[in-house]
């Protein structure tokens, strides 16, 4: 009899997963109880195909799977497995060992080699060893986004056309001294790009003369505006009570470098005059000052507001408008850029757990299909802040739909993506079909609606699962 020793478990988080595949109960039994007593989650499948549906519904560390199934062999199914699931690490049990059928499972993905009868004390020195080159595997995966990170830079991330296409925009200008607008919603990053612009212009590979100085960043929405232009353009010593000296502005310390100026349409027009003369001649007028003062700060300046509006209405003076649009760039929201998604999980999640401590490898796919049908009206912000939330809650290592903010649901109209064009057909059609059917509850009239048999209906009814 084999005395077994219990597999160490941490007490936080769900027992480490075992899908076992095989076509013999007895031996489908057998590995099952060993493998409970060790420890271990354990669900059993007698098919390739079977297992293939509860991978998908599940997370599993490790797959013991039969190389003979009946339908599906186990290289077909250790394939499609790869397939859905990268991260369960396989091994293949066999009673017909052969070097050839030994190395076909590698060159396919399998971690590792068991032959029948299956001696359980090495069946359990397997799985400990695997669980531990997985658990390195990970860490080291984690580490090297850390060390990644040990120099953090300003990116934008985004791969969809749309992006691709404002950074480009954004790189031309970069070089040049030229007052850029940037307009967008609110959480699209207009900062965050005009920090890459900035960058870009003080890139070492332009060895210019200019290429020097500070990124400073003024909300002119938050600052009163009394206090507003005291805070842009300095003071001199006298001009108010408790000017004891003399104060440099935010022009005169940006150097050569940037003056960001956050929703500039919230410049009062008295401001507004004073700072076209900061374009127009490079110099400014300190509070209390007889003098101008020159400066060589470069403006970028950036709104989510349209600003021809507020220049029809008076709100905006039309001949700074015209100064600060030299260059427009226009960030666009997320939903229109929804392929850039999952990398911007990957990135600010990792962002957040290491400011917490804690590890996170990703999201769920049930999580990221309901980000990915979020219409998103807070843009990237509200992205950010929902994995910020999800981690401050969550063990990790996944984010599930449960840690994202209760109600954060698809509402009715939107579609979560899917894998096949088969099931996003399906899924599509039976939504379809339960909002005809919602308005127009005698199925003569839906079908009809439809353009299709009463027949044809019910049929489709029946196999979407449609119970209305």
């Amino acid at each position: 009899m084999i005395e077994s020793k219990k597999y160490p478990i941490t007490t936080k988080g769900p027992l480490p997963g075992i899908l076992v595949i095989d076509d013999e109960p007895l031996i489908r039994e057998t590995l099952a109880e060993f493998l409970s007593q060790e420890g271990f989650k354990v669900i059993c499948a007698s098919s390739g195909e079977e297992g293939l549906k509860l991978a998908g519904s599940n997370r599993f560390e490790i797959c013991l799977c039969d190389l003979q199934l009946p339908g599906m062999d186990g290289i077909c199914f250790l394939q499609e497995l790869q397939r859905i699931s990268p991260e369960v690490f396989v091994v293949m049990i066999t009673a017909y060992a052969t070097v050839e059928n030994a190395v076909e499972a590698f060159k396919k993905g399998a971690q590792d080699y068991l032959i029948k009868p299956v001696i359980l004390a090495e069946l359990s020195e397997k799985i400990k060893r695997l669980l531990e080159q997985k658990r390195l595997a990970l860490e080291n995966q984690w580490l090297r986004k850390e060390l990644n990170r040990i120099t953090p830079e300003t990116k934008i991330i985004g791969k969809s056309l749309v992006m691709r296409q404002t950074i480009e925009l954004a790189c031309k200008v970069a070089p040049t001294r030229s007052t850029v607008l940037l307009t967008g919603e609110s959480g699209t990053g207009k900062e965050l790009l005009a920090r890459v612009i900035h960058e870009q212009a003080n890139s070492p590979t332009l060895n210019s003369k200019e290429s020097q100085g500070r990124f400073l960043a003024v909300n002119c929405a938050a600052i009163p505006n009394d206090l507003l232009e005291n805070q842009l353009f300095g003071h001199k010593k006298g001009a108010f009570t408790g000017a004891d000296r003399d104060q440099v502005g935010v022009f005169m310390h940006a150097g050569k470098g940037t003056v960001f100026l956050d929703e500039i349409a919230e410049l009062p027009l008295a401001t507004q005059a004073k700072l076209l003369r900061a374009i127009e001649l490079k110099e400014i007028l300190p509070v209390g000052a007889n003098e101008p003062v020159t400066v060589e700060a470069r403006i970028l300046a950036a709104t989510n507001k349209d600003l021809k509006v507020e220049v029809d209405a008076g709100r905006f003076r039309e001949d700074l408008f015209y100064r600060l649009n030299i260059v427009s760039i226009t960030l666009p929201p997320l939903r229109k850029r929804l392929e850039d998604i999952p990398e911007l999980v990957e990135f600010l999640l990792d962002k957040h757990a290491k400011s917490m401590g804690k590890r996170f490898t990703g999201v769920s796919h049930e999580t990221m299909q309901i980000l990915l049908a979020n219409p998103w009206k807070g843009n990237v912000r509200e992205l950010e802040n929902i994995l910020q939330r999800a981690v401050i809650l969550s063990d990790g290592p996944l984010v599930a739909p449960s840690d994202l903010p209760p109600g954060f649901t698809p509402t009715t109209g939107e579609f979560i993506l899917a894998d096949g064009l088969d099931e996003a057909v399906k899924r599509f059609e039976k939504q379809h079909i339960e909002i005809v059917l919602s308005q127009f509850p005698d199925k003569r009239e839906a079908a009809k609606k439809l353009k299709i048999a009463l027949s044809s209906l019910y049929r489709r009814m029946t196999e979407l699962g449609i119970t209305t």
